[in-house]
């Protein structure tokens, strides 16, 4: 039965964190990974989508304690639950849908995202990511760690299970349900490039599991 994407993940929230990091392959190794890919110094503005609990920001923290965070996520709980986690650092939290929040332009050096971003087509992404080059400042760059299908087939199957299953339930509105629809590594770097991003570069790979780094 498919859940709307924030039911899903608040319903979840007692053991999420604990979850994530066993259950999820190199978990323990890409969280910390993806947190020393972003820039440090105390003046520094990161963006965060998809931010749930903050287990990207827990190991960014421990570098770099006077950074400023802009976490957005669809999920109240779990926006509460990163709240109560950072008491005393400098967090602007942002209930909403990213594809919808506004980001402004030229505000952030870095923006970041850890297993939210593979829910979603590549068309829905292009115009997110257009956003997201906008709102970066020059030199800025986007760090996405995230799980991707292995391949074409792989991604159609996931894509056309989806649309079965709200055909099934007899869903037809357009909110975000939880299933996971990864791309290949090479349609999500070409909906980075096809946003704007002057180069993207794998970072680094675990199985399935990939981190991007696109520059603006």
């Amino acid at each position: 039965m498919l859940e709307r994407m924030d039911a899903f993940f608040d319903s979840r929230l007692d053991g999420y964190d604990e979850h994530q990091l066993t259950c999820i392959a190199s978990a323990q190794e890409f969280y910390p990974y993806t947190a020393g890919c972003l820039p440090k110094g105390a003046d520094v503005q990161i963006l965060d989508l998809g931010c749930g609990t903050g287990l990207e920001l827990e190991a960014y923290f421990a570098l770099n304690p006077n950074a400023t965070v802009t976490g957005i996520d669809l999920a109240p709980g779990m926006l509460k639950a990163l709240e109560a986690k950072f008491l005393g650092r400098n967090i602007r939290l942002i209930l909403g849908s990213y594809f919808e929040v506004p980001f402004g332009e030229n505000a952030f050096d870095a923006a970041v995202s850890v297993e939210s971003l593979h829910h979603f087509t590549k068309a829905e992404k292009v115009p997110l990511y257009a956003k997201l080059k906008a709102a970066l400042k020059p030199n800025g760059y986007f760090v996405l760690t995230d799980y991707f299908a292995l391949s074409e087939q792989e991604e159609r199957l996931h894509r056309q299970e989806l649309l079965r299953l709200k055909q099934e339930q007899g869903i037809a509105d357009d909110a975000f349900y939880h299933y996971d629809t990864p791309l290949t590594v090479p349609h999500e770097i070409e909906a980075l490039r096809e946003a704007g991003f002057s180069s993207v570069e794998v970072l680094r790979q675990w199985g399935a599991t990939a981190t991007l780094k696109a520059n603006k």
